[in-house]
Parts: C-alpha cells; sequence; structure tokens
C-alpha cells in the first residue's frame, strides 16, 4: 500500500465518521427514524391558494324578478301615482341586502384548510382541515350556468360543519377543483407518511 496515495489509504479504514452528535450513522434507533419521517413529511408551510367571497350576481334572479315588478309598478302608476314611490324603496332595499350578503362572507384555501368567515357585527372565522373533506358538489341553476356562478357545498368529518354551503361562488367549477386537488395533494402525502411509519 502507497501511504501517499489517498485511495489506498481510504481503503485500509473500516470505520464511518461519526456525526456531529458523535453518533455513528449506522447506529441510529427506531425512534430518530420516526422522527426524520415525520420532519419529512410536513408538508412545508401552509400555502395560500384562492380567497373570495360573495359575487352579487348569484343575485341575478332576483333582480330580474325585481325588474319585471318595477314595470308592472309603472304601469300601475298611470293611474295611481303615489306607487311610483315603492319603486326606489325596493331598489334600494335589494341594494342593501346585496351588500350585507357580501359584507358578511369571505373565503380563503390554502395548501391545508378552508377558513371561512361570517357575520358583521359579530364575526366567526371557522376552519375545515382540507384532509377532513370528503366530497366537494356544485349547484348550478339556470342562471348560474348563465353567469359562471354557482354554490359548493362541502361534506367533511368536521364536527362544527359537517355539511358547508358556500353560495354566490364566481367561477365556482374552477373553485370546487381547486378545493378538491388541495384535498388529494394532502391526502397522498399523509399516505406517503404512513408508509415511512
Amino acid at each position: 500500500m502507497d501511504a501517499s496515495n489517498p485511495n489506498d489509504a481510504g481503503q485500509g479504514n473500516n470505520f464511518s465518521t461519526p456525526n456531529d452528535d458523535g453518533q455513528d450513522p449506522g447506529q441510529r434507533d427506531a425512534g430518530q427514524e420516526f422522527t426524520a419521517g415525520k420532519r419529512k413529511s410536513g408538508g412545508g408551510p401552509d400555502e395560500h391558494i384562492w380567497s373570495g367571497g360573495y359575487s352579487a350576481v348569484d343575485q341575478s334572479g332576483s333582480f330580474m324578478i325585481l325588474t319585471l315588478i318595477t314595470i308592472g309598478l309603472i304601469v300601475g302608476g298611470v293611474f295611481f301615482w303615489p306607487i311610483l314611490i315603492a319603486i326606489p324603496v325596493l331598489w334600494i332595499a335589494q341594494f342593501i341586502r346585496v351588500w350585507w350578503i357580501k359584507l358578511g362572507v369571505a373565503y380563503e384555501l390554502t395548501s391545508r384548510r378552508f377558513i371561512h368567515e361570517h357575520g358583521v357585527i359579530k364575526r366567526t372565522t371557522d376552519r375545515i382541515e382540507v384532509i377532513d373533506i370528503d366530497d366537494v358538489t356544485v349547484e348550478q341553476g339556470i342562471l348560474d350556468r348563465m353567469f359562471n356562478v354557482g354554490t359548493i357545498k362541502i361534506t367533511s368529518s368536521d364536527r362544527t360543519h359537517p355539511e358547508l354551503r358556500i353560495p354566490g361562488i364566481k367561477e365556482v367549477k374552477k373553485v370546487a377543483l381547486m378545493i378538491d386537488d388541495a384535498r388529494q395533494v394532502q391526502r397522498d402525502r399523509r399516505g406517503v407518511y404512513i408508509e415511512s411509519v
């Protein structure tokens, strides 16, 4: 053996280099491997995917009905003009109603949670782990399909909201797919973690 050859020198050593903690890497116990696997499958930070709220387009049916009522009142006002006062009152009430609904809800989807806030005077924030979501359903009427809006129904094992309905979502099918994809990603990660354990 040539001592000047570093390869020959390395071949003569049958021991492994210890880690910084002084332990042989080949001497890991089961507890350390479990911890390492848990760190690896942590999934990283909670990433923002989507956020939104109630779309006033969902009230298209109500606005159409109100338009027909307005036409009827105008026709009736030809014979009895005081009823015309009801027209601005009805429209103002409708706009206040829609504004109150929009102000009262907010939604956010992250890689791990679906967060929904509701209430105007008293605000409540609830969270559903996406891995607990069992089913995502889209509900649309005729007008909803015309204006690309609808309601998302989330069924989950969450005790507070086992069935959550989210009305007035713009691009409803796209948002529902985002929720379903986030759920599938978390379940795949959980499956990989269980296999590693």
